[in-house]
């Protein structure tokens, strides 16, 4: 009798159900593949690994800032109980006397409206210190407030840490009461000196804040930031450093709390001068930029910084509106929120915090694109091989899972198509930005009564979070298409949502419709809905 071999066995017909069962087997089994006569799993083959970064990337401690899109700013010293924003330095320290002061209760607001931060003026500009200084008297400690014996900065270092909020800390470059002002030397030794008390005696600071703020005619004065962020990084390592010019982030170049269109992370920070840098680079940054410094965008509550009793604040609407062009265009949020005379969050403020908490909550609480069935143009590795770039990481919330194309394409395209029609007007879009910035360019498309597409809206940059609104679109199947990329794009978050608190109203005739960048108009009307009553 002929032996039969594995070969022979191999090569014998089989029937077509038996062809169906093992082509089926085959399918399902995508972990396994063949090699000879054996089965192999994919887990023994090498991992594909990620792409290359495409340069720059932000550093750890950056990272960990940009995961936070929100900060308060807390403006507090004489100046609010002098009803002024730039004090002169000569106001007497017995001003300075809140009757109630309770750090506890502006991190709680601050917790519960959403913001993991709070950055506090340790001094402005009139060189008044909430901390009692060594290094002068013009401070808490010539105050009657807790009888000469008060510390606003360990108080509130106190209450954040038991909130779990993060620190930073304000301290003005700019000093109008100290005498060595002006004299280069001995006033930088000064500045360092009381930035070394900050930054040794209240526990970790997330955030040192600096800018170039000076008033005209003042004495001329050569700030050494070198040496000041040598300071910084030696005893807070962890800690971003803010001003025009970076090094960790930069200011978006206004006090609107309001981005451009168009704003890519990476910049040069040798284009830039604290102090002096040109307000459209701030606000663009630099897609060929050597140095990864995004931008955080400050804006008050109300229309000063500093606390004044005949002020009242922003709506929430307006809020939610700075919220769209500063968060939603790849920044920070740096919303000052000036406690009062007494020493507390005034309660309108407060009020208003908690409106514009339930309408960021209303809106983006539920992404309408989990519903849908992804697939893409391409995946990094091959479609059926590699869940580790697959479309559907864009449903997964965090920057460390993303959807990769596959190498060297260029069609870069996600579709989704939902079971049902859905409704929604805001789009959000995510990089990994860990390996860069990349998006130069993308829309978004909708299939026109199943026939054709449709272009909805586009845009530029997208970074950390990029959020685009656009009147109310009712659709089935949509296509977001990257039309141009630093590299390989790389999506980590793709979002939908229906804002039914700000209404888009078009002026312009342009049919195209891509309308991202002012074109659409948002009128602050209410609709019909629970949470327009308290606005």
């Amino acid at each position: 009798m002929k032996k039969e071999t594995m070969a022979s066995r191999c090569a014998s017909p089989i029937s077509p159900n038996a062809f169906l069962s093992l082509f089926t087997l085959s399918i399902s089994l995508l972990s396994v593949s063949s090699v000879g006569d054996c089965l192999v799993r994919s887990a023994d083959s090498p991992e594909i690994p990620p792409p290359l970064p495409v340069l720059p990337i932000p550093t750890s401690r950056q990272l960990r800032w940009q995961s936070s899109p929100m900060a308060l700013f807390l403006h507090f010293g004489p100046n609010t109980f002098t009803d002024s924003e730039w004090g002169s330095g000569h106001a007497d320290p017995s001003v300075f006397r809140p009757t109630r002061l309770d750090a506890a209760q502006w991190v709680g607001v601050a917790k519960q409206a959403g913001f993991s931060r709070v950055i506090l003026t340790a001094k402005h500009h009139d060189g008044f210190c909430l901390w009692p200084s060594e290094y002068t008297d013009y401070s808490v400690r010539s105050s009657p407030w807790r009888g000469g014996r008060g510390d606003v900065v360990a108080e509130l270092s106190s209450a954040a840490r038991d909130a779990g909020v993060g620190l930073g800390l304000y301290l003005s470059p700019w000093d109008r009461h100290e005498p060595l002002y002006g004299r280069t030397v001995e006033y930088n030794e000064f500045y360092m000196g009381q930035m070394a008390e900050l930054l040794t005696r209240y526990g970790e600071i997330k955030e040192v804040w600096l800018d170039g703020a000076k008033g005209e005619g003042e004495k001329d004065m050569d700030y050494y930031f070198e040496s000041w962020f040598s300071l910084i990084r030696q005893l807070q390592p962890r800690a971003v450093i803010f001003s025009d010019a970076g090094p960790d982030t930069r200011w978006i170049g206004d006090e609107a709390g309001v981005a451009s269109s168009t704003c890519w992370s990476p910049f040069n920070r040798s284009s830039a001068k604290i102090g002096g840098t040109d307000p459209q680079y701030s606000r663009s940054g630099d897609p060929v930029g050597h140095d990864w410094v995004p931008a955080e965008c400050d804006v008050s509550i109300r229309p000063g910084w500093f606390w004044h009793a005949s002020e009242v604040p922003k709506s929430a609407r307006t809020l939610l509106d700075i919220y769209y062009k500063s968060v939603g265009r790849n920044c920070l949020l740096l919303l000052n929120v000036p406690p009062n005379s007494s020493g507390l969050i005034s309660e309108e403020d407060v009020q208003v915090l908690q409106e514009f908490n339930e309408l960021r909550g209303s809106i983006f609480d539920e992404n309408l694109a989990r519903s849908a069935l992804l697939s893409a143009s391409s995946t990094r590795g091959g479609m059926m091989n590699n869940s580790r770039f697959s479309p559907e990481n864009v449903l997964k919330e965090g920057i460390y899972s993303y959807w990769a194309p596959e190498e060297n394409q260029s069609d870069w395209t996600l579709h989704l198509r939902f079971q049902e029609k859905v409704k929604f007007n805001v789009l959000q879009v995510q990089e990994p930005i860990q390996l860069g910035q990349r998006v130069i360019q993308f829309h978004l498309d909708t299939l026109n009564n199943g026939e054709e597409w449709r272009q909805v809206i586009n845009g530029t940059t997208v970074g950390y979070q990029r959020l685009l609104q656009f009147p109310m679109l009712e659709t089935q199947e949509l296509r977001f298409v990257i039309d141009k990329s630093r590299g390989d794009p790389l999506i980590s978050y793709l979002g939908v949502y229906v804002d039914s608190f700000s209404i888009l109203t078009e002026t312009s005739t342009n049919t195209s419709q891509t309308h991202a960048n002012g074109s659409w108009v948002i009128m602050k009307t209410a609709r019909d809905n629970p949470l327009s009553a308290t606005l």
